[in-house]
């Protein structure tokens, strides 16, 4: 299975390459069924090597000229402020079995998990749909952007995810942002939030498998060379609805193994 994990972590950094996005929502899925990895330790994980790749992704985006800072910076601080909130504070107190029902115990492994399949099956169902036009505001609002920037980063800290799929359409609508430099700008991000919360984890005594870790991130990283490339020649456009579904299957398949097969 290992053997198949490391594959499937190429498609990890391929999603962030094609369409700045959708690597976090595989990182975490990936390391706890293909390598067995304890599920709040993966998130761990997932921080890491979605922050590596997205640092990657967004220099590259940064000399093409699609970055812009100060959104990414607005954003970025209270989305900061909220993941280290739920990592060094909610998670922690969060007890391993939370309740019960008829004998099936509801544990924190098992919500992150479910909670994980959902978000994967509405971000699928908003990469399936085809996207509508968007009337860009006339200013920047950066108050808002601010606030979402907040609630991203509790999802991005319960969750391990890089939350590219939340903040893109968040810089598209409130940081008039074009696509190009929402990708980027949404990676530059992504890097800032995930690194911070890898390193508060770090320093809170996570003991983590560093060999794994490298070790996946650099097929990410090979991934995202070849998605990058493959962006110059393809439509990322066309490639989101099938990428979608592919996430939907996904999601499917971990509330069903976490419900049905527990």
């Amino acid at each position: 299975m290992e053997y198949f994990g490391y594959f499937a972590s190429i498609i990890i950094g391929l999603s962030l390459g094609l369409i700045g996005g959708g690597g976090s929502i595989l990182a975490v899925p990936i390391l706890v069924y293909l390598f067995k990895v304890h599920p709040e330790q993966a998130t761990s994980y997932s921080l890491f090597i979605v922050g590596i790749t997205s640092m990657i992704g967004s220099f590259s985006h940064y000399r093409q000229g699609n970055l812009k800072i100060k959104s990414a910076l607005v954003f970025a601080f209270p989305s900061i402020l909220s993941l280290l909130l739920v990592r060094k504070v909610i998670l922690p107190i969060i007890p391993e079995t939370i309740f019960s029902i008829d004998g099936f115990d509801i544990t924190k492994n098992f919500l992150i998990m479910v909670v994980f399949a959902f978000l994967m099956i509405a971000t699928s169902i908003s990469m399936i749909k085809k996207s509508k036009k968007i009337k860009e505001p006339k200013q920047i609002n950066f108050p808002v952007l601010a606030l979402i920037g907040f609630l991203v980063g509790l999802i991005i800290g319960f969750l391990g995810a890089g939350g590219g799929f939340l903040i893109i359409p968040a810089l598209l609508f409130f940081a008039n942002l074009p696509m190009k430099e929402a990708v980027g700008t949404s990676l530059f991000i992504i890097f800032i939030n995930s690194l911070i919360g890898f390193s508060g984890d770090l320093l809170g005594g996570v003991k983590l498998d560093f060999t794994l870790l490298i070790s996946i991130t650099a097929m990410a990283m090979v991934g995202l060379f070849i998605g990058t490339q493959l962006s110059k020649k393809l439509d990322g456009a066309k490639l989101k609805p099938a990428f979608g579904w592919f996430v939907l299957v996904m999601g499917i398949y971990i509330i069903t193994k976490e419900i049905l097969f527990k």
